[in-house]
């Protein structure tokens, strides 16, 4: 539990566009079986979309969920390339990945269509990893609160507060995504107080203290720790330390 008691961590791992088949088994394999046991945290990983069946297969019955890396808002049409709610939950998804920065730099991605597709996943009965934050121009311009904010007024506009309660949140500084730069445990819980007090101030103040806020941004076994600590900070979105059994499963043992 985090020191609020009333959250329990989640440490997912985002391999992106990482992995052939096999070796994406064979990485969901070593993971069951490092994270058997483990009782205090939840555990997630999300393929590309090639891989998303077999590993939902390899993880059966297992404690480690699986999220897709993206998806479409509509259930079905003449969307060429697009993969809808529904066929993820067919497929085994229990969580998938929306708004994340590399999705918002090269594939257009935009606070309105980020809405859309959260209450598309949110309908299904999918759990939306809802992620935002700023880039490095906007951090030393003073703006990361103003950024932050707009991103999270924007991404939940209309969303239905019932329905709300299964989100988890991702705040990602872009500068810190990749680069081997990470924000000190400080700069990440000013951030995650401050999401929490503005889901306070609209959603209500029981909600907000029950929705999981999690840090991306170059987390590693060396800094998961001193992160984890946060008050306000409910586990990690984990890059390329999630590519290897051995680093992910060192990051989800320190995450409790």
């Amino acid at each position: 539990m985090t020191p609020s008691g009333l959250r329990r961590p989640l440490i997912a791992g985002n391999w992106k566009m990482h992995k052939t088949l096999a070796e994406a088994v064979d990485l969901a394999q070593k993971i069951r079986e490092g994270a058997a046991g483990v009782e205090t945290v939840d555990v997630a990983v999300a393929p590309p979309f090639t891989a998303l069946a077999a590993v939902a297969q390899a993880l059966e019955g297992a404690a480690v969920g699986v999220a897709a890396q993206d998806v479409f808002w509509e259930a079905q049409g003449a969307y060429t390339g697009a993969i809808s709610p529904l066929m993820l939950k067919d497929v085994g998804c229990r969580y998938v990945i929306i708004g994340h920065s590399e999705r918002r730099q090269y594939f257009g991605e935009t606070d309105a269509t980020v809405n859309r597709k959260l209450k598309a996943a949110l309908e299904v009965g999918l759990t939306p990893i809802f992620c935002f934050g700023e880039t490095l121009a906007e951090r030393e311009e003073g703006q990361t609160l103003t950024r932050v904010g707009t991103q999270l007024d924007n991404g939940l506009q209309g969303l239905d507060p019932e329905k709300l309660r299964s989100l988890v949140m991702a705040y990602e500084p872009v500068w810190a995504i990749g680069t081997g730069r990470t924000a000190t445990p400080a700069q990440a819980q000013e951030v995650h107080a401050f999401i929490r007090q503005r889901l306070g101030a609209v959603w209500g103040e029981a909600l907000a203290g029950s929705i999981r806020i999690l840090y991306g941004g170059s987390v590693t076994p060396d800094n998961i720790a001193s992160l984890i600590t946060e008050a306000d900070i409910d586990g990690a979105l984990v890059g390329g330390a999630s590519l290897s059994a051995e680093s992910f499963l060192k990051i989800v043992r320190l995450g409790r």
